[in-house]
């Protein structure tokens, strides 16, 4: 049981990382807007974060349980995953680069697995439907953020600036609320699904038969949430930067109009149960929003350095995650 316990600790030490690494995915549009001091951001988003257990059923979590095969699962193989998703989350958090804690933790997973039994150990359907939203999440983030944009200038282009700057800072509240529960319920369940898997390698779980939803226990869902909700109040100020300065200058209107687009793509990718990244869909978002005016206010160089971190997250990942599985075999860990 002890291991167990280790297993969980890492688990959430990951989601807390997770919370702060992608902090800046919730706030930082109202940030660089000037609605929301940063301590006030990251204290809305961590609530919002926490309080997405309330609105979403445990689908992504069910899904990431069952993406390894339960015969190859061992307490060394989740905390091989692991290891490799954490150190790659804590190496692009002090580079500053806005990358995927969900595609490093489905690489760490990957890794760990291949290394172990082969490609055959992944349910490839799970993995091939999220390598696919790679692509899909920051698209559909830039469209829906670009027709938004494009909306709100059709509608509100002919008022003053002064009054559209002031409904669009009490509307961006809620659409940073809105984002930060879909980033809660989409990315707290990662961390539930490697829960659930360690839980069933250490035979306290029941592994649901194929076809069925996998049982998420209560008590994983609260700790998820609160974790990741703790390491948003911790913040990530260096990604900040670049996601709200750095890509695109941003103003209310736009803040809220990329923040809603943000939250309508990862409400849909978790009804889904697809693991998507937050990172990806924000920036998409970002993107489409800025290339309304014209696509020179869209600063390619700093997203194409996103794109770049984005490519890498999932072998970077599983480089580690592999490497860390092979040393604790060479120390006599049973994986």
């Amino acid at each position: 049981m002890t291991g167990l316990f280790l297993i969980i600790a890492l688990a959430l030490l990951f989601d807390f990382i997770n919370g702060f690494h992608d902090a800046a995915n919730s706030i930082a549009t109202v940030v660089s807007t000037r609605v929301l001091s940063p301590n006030a951001a990251v204290l809305w988003a961590a609530a919002f974060n926490f309080l997405a257990f309330l609105v979403f059923d445990t689908h992504v979590a069910s899904n990431i349980a069952k993406g390894v095969s339960p015969e190859v699962v061992t307490l060394g193989l989740v905390a091989s995953g692991l290891i490799g998703a954490t150190v790659w989350d804590l190496l692009t958090w002090w580079w500053g680069l806005p990358t995927s804690s969900s595609h490093a933790l489905l690489g760490g997973l990957a890794g760990a697995a291949i290394v172990k039994s082969g490609v055959g150990a992944l349910d490839l359907a799970f993995f091939g439907k999220t390598a696919l939203f790679i692509l899909v999440a920051p698209l559909l983030g830039s469209a829906i953020g670009f027709g938004l944009m494009k909306l709100v200038t059709v509608l509100f282009g002919g008022r003053s600036h002064h009054r559209v700057d002031r409904l669009s800072r009490r509307l961006q509240l809620v659409s940073a609320a809105l984002y930060s529960l879909g980033h809660g319920g989409n990315d707290a369940q990662k961390t539930m699904g490697i829960i659930v898997a360690a839980l069933i390698a250490n035979q306290q779980l029941a592994a649901a038969a194929p076809g069925v939803s996998q049982h998420v226990p209560f008590w994983v869902v609260i700790a998820c949430h609160a974790a990741m909700g703790l390491g948003t109040l911790s913040g990530g100020w260096r990604i900040v930067k670049t996601m709200g300065m750095k890509i695109t200058k941003l103003e209310p209107v736009g803040g809220c109009c990329a923040e809603t687009a943000g939250a309508m793509t990862l409400f849909g990718a978790t009804a889904l149960g697809i693991p998507v990244s937050t990172t990806q869909t924000i920036t998409g978002a970002i993107v489409g929003v800025g290339s309304v005016r014209k696509l020179s206010a869209v600063r390619w160089g700093v997203a194409g350095r996103v794109v770049w971190a984005w490519v890498f997250t999932v072998p970077g990942a599983a480089i580690i995650s592999a490497a860390s599985l092979l040393l604790l075999q060479l120390l006599g860990v049973p994986v």
